[in-house]
Formats: C-alpha cells, sequence, structure tokens
C-alpha cells in the first residue's frame, strides 16, 4: 500500500503545479488486471479495521475528499461578497489567514486523536467532457447532468491555480494531501482506498479488552439466557 500512495502524496512545504507534477491519467505501477484483487484486499482490511476503529474510544478518522464539484469560491469573488464578511476579513490575506486556519485546525484534531486523511480527485479536462457526454447520452445519468458544471469548464485553468496554492499552503506533515489521479476510476478507488487504509493501519486500533467485574457479569447473563432459551 505505501509503494502505491507514497508518489500520491504532496510533501510539506512543496510548491504544487498540477498539471507538471501530477498525471490524472497514471496508474503506477498497477494493471488493470490486478486492480479488482488489490481494491478485495483493501476492503477486507478496512472493514476488519473500521470495526476496530468503531470498538475502541480514543481514535478516530476524518475523510476529506477534494474535486471540482467541491470548490467555488476562490474562482468566482463574488460568491465570497455574499458571504458579508467585515471589511478587515476581506482583505488581501484572506487566502493565506484562511489556510492558516485549516492547518490550525486540523492540527487540533490530530493532537486529539483524529487521523485527518485529504484525498484530491484529479481528473484531466479530456476525462471530464467525456463523463459529461456518458451523463448526456445514457437517460438513466441524466440525473447527474448539471449545466452549471458545464459552464464552470470556462474556468478549468482558475480552478487548477486554485488548487495549486491550496494544496502547496495546506500539505502538512500532520494532515498531507494525496493527488490521486482520477481519470481511471478503476485505480482512483484503488488508490483512495490504499491512502484510508495505510491511515487505519498507522493506528493499529484493537478491541478493548473487558475488566475481570465485567466478565463476571457477562458469565452470570449468558447462563441466564442460556436457561431461559433451554440450551445445553
Amino acid at each position: 500500500m505505501e509503494g502505491l500512495i507514497e508518489p500520491l502524496r504532496v510533501a510539506p512545504g512543496s510548491t504544487v503545479k498540477l498539471s507538471h507534477d501530477h498525471d490524472p491519467g497514471n496508474t503506477g505501477q498497477v494493471i488493470r488486471a490486478q486492480a479488482d484483487a488489490l481494491l478485495a484486499e483493501g476492503i477486507e482490511l478496512l472493514a476488519e479495521h473500521q470495526d476496530r476503529l468503531a470498538a475502541q474510544d480514543t481514535f478516530g478518522v476524518l475523510l476529506v475528499l477534494q474535486g471540482l464539484d467541491a470548490s467555488v469560491v476562490r474562482v468566482h469573488p463574488d460568491l465570497l461578497a455574499a458571504e458579508r464578511l467585515p471589511a478587515e476579513a476581506r482583505n488581501h490575506d484572506v487566502w493565506a489567514r484562511r489556510y492558516r486556519e485549516i492547518n490550525d485546525w486540523e492540527r487540533y484534531l490530530v493532537g486529539n486523536g483524529i487521523h485527518v486523511v485529504k484525498v484530491m480527485l484529479h481528473v484531466s479536462k479530456q476525462e471530464q467532457a467525456k463523463r459529461f457526454l456518458q451523463r448526456i447520452d445514457h437517460p438513466e445519468k441524466n440525473w447527474k447532468f448539471s449545466s452549471s458544471d458545464v459552464r464552470e469548464r470556462g474556468y478549468w485553468e482558475d480552478y487548477q491555480r486554485a488548487f495549486d496554492s491550496m494544496l502547496s499552503q495546506t500539505s502538512t506533515q500532520w494532515a498531507p494531501w494525496y493527488v490521486v489521479p482520477a481519470d481511471h476510476k478503476w485505480f482512483s478507488h484503488l488508490a483512495t482506498a490504499a491512502v484510508l487504509v495505510t491511515a487505519i493501519l498507522a493506528i493499529n486500533p484493537r478491541y478493548p479488552a473487558a475488566d475481570p467485574a465485567e466478565k463476571e457479569q457477562m458469565a452470570q447473563v449468558r447462563a441466564e439466557l442460556v436457561a431461559e432459551l433451554g440450551l445445553p
């Protein structure tokens, strides 16, 4: 898993240029024929360790997914104006301040046992166009189509610059970003699962052991239930 996701990790302190640093069509060293078995293995690990994670009460995982559908404000300043911020909060440092606050908040979460896992699904403009055509040409996918998404394609380069800045400013040692190539859905599913599995394995959650008093009580209740059901 580590070998699969390490090239996707945004090194804290680095300056990101998506168009240069990350190929949305990349599949690493994985071939399509391997993907289903690897994904099934990842899902099995997730299921097992998620159950342990739910049982213990110290650590948690916050999964953040970023894509074109989850961003508008940096590209459209009128949306920022609509937030009715006080004048001092709308100056030219507004984004630097927000990035700092994001980093501080995530550091607070990590310090309190929440592992922050951040994945950006990186798709190319060409692949997005193909997916829009599929939504138009297949009636069962029409519900996914939004004309506003198509209009936003006119701001493609603006979005890329906004993502470059966001990734550069908010990939930290305590909460790094992973840029997952998303032109091939089979690989994006596998890589996202690998990032999440790696985070949970790092926690290594374990089932809590019952104290002796609880075990004694459970044994008593079990005996009563067995007698009630007439079991041997």
